[in-house]
């Protein structure tokens, strides 16, 4: 299959998934999610069990594309829960990926783009690597990621994450356990690629049941929580502060909330 915006590629026994828009920093577009998608569904029915997902040029993934952005701004209800659920689709088929997935974050990954980068099973980053949740800052709402991130970290850090907003660097996300090793820049594909090897050592039945088991354990809850978090990801949209966010993104300045 041919992909705009990522490139695929098979070799050794590994499924490389690169993020394919360096002049946009692999910004998130509409179009890259349905890239990504049919290749995750690609790597899920071909030979190699490991797959490595990162970036083409500086970037990891910046987060949503500005001109997708500006899109959201008065979208329907209607297109702002099919948005939603799109998204959410992505996350999940991610984490619930039958094979083993390693996130080679190989710069910035913000917002949507550290949802990618740490919903992989083992996530490497290079020292320079930028991480933050960053969706408050403009008005909207982390839902979507916010359950995984939870089972992840636990509840304390991910409301110091999610309320803030803050970015934060590769030892810090090391630190939480969000980033299983920090590596230079020039080694980070041949770590990937090594760790890979490492995994086809094992059983592959049981890493193909492992992780389906692993999954199981939170496929009620999940549904549960992405269900709400599909419809406040949606409903914020059509707030004031939402619009005075992205707009006020969009121009760079600092934002004036409608609300309090």
């Amino acid at each position: 299959m041919n992909f705009r915006t990522v490139q695929y590629a098979e070799s050794a026994n590994i499924t490389t998934i690169t993020l394919n828009r360096p002049d946009k920093r692999n910004a998130i577009s509409y179009e890259l999610i349905d890239d990504l998608i049919a290749a995750l569904h690609q790597a899920a029915n071909a030979s190699p069990s490991i797959v490595i997902l990162t970036g083409a040029g500086s970037a990891f993934c910046a987060g949503m594309d500005l001109d997708n952005l500006k899109q959201l701004i008065g979208r329907s209800d209607e297109q702002n829960l099919r948005d939603s659920q799109t998204m959410a689709g992505l996350f999940r088929a991610l984490y619930d990926f039958p094979k083993v997935t390693i996130a080679a974050v190989n710069g910035a990954a913000i917002a949507g783009g550290t949802a990618l980068a740490t919903l992989c099973d083992f996530t490497l980053a290079v020292p320079e690597a930028k991480f933050g949740y960053t969706e408050v800052r403009i008005g909207f709402v982390p839902g979507i990621v916010s359950s995984y991130l939870i089972a992840s970290v636990g509840e304390k850090v991910a409301r110091d994450l999610l309320l803030t907003g803050r970015l934060f660097d590769a030892e810090e996300a090391h630190q939480m356990g969000l980033v299983r090793e920090v590596v230079a820049a020039d080694q980070l594909m041949s770590r990937a690629r090594e760790l890979a090897q490492e995994l086809m050592e094992v059983s592959p039945a049981s890493l193909k049941v492992t992780k389906a088991l692993l999954s199981s354990y939170t496929k009620d809850l999940l549904d549960r929580q992405l269900a709400r978090a599909i419809k406040e990801n949606a409903s914020i949209r059509q707030t004031a502060d939402f619009k005075e966010g992205v707009s006020s993104f969009l121009e760079r300045r600092k934002p004036k909330w409608k609300s309090s």
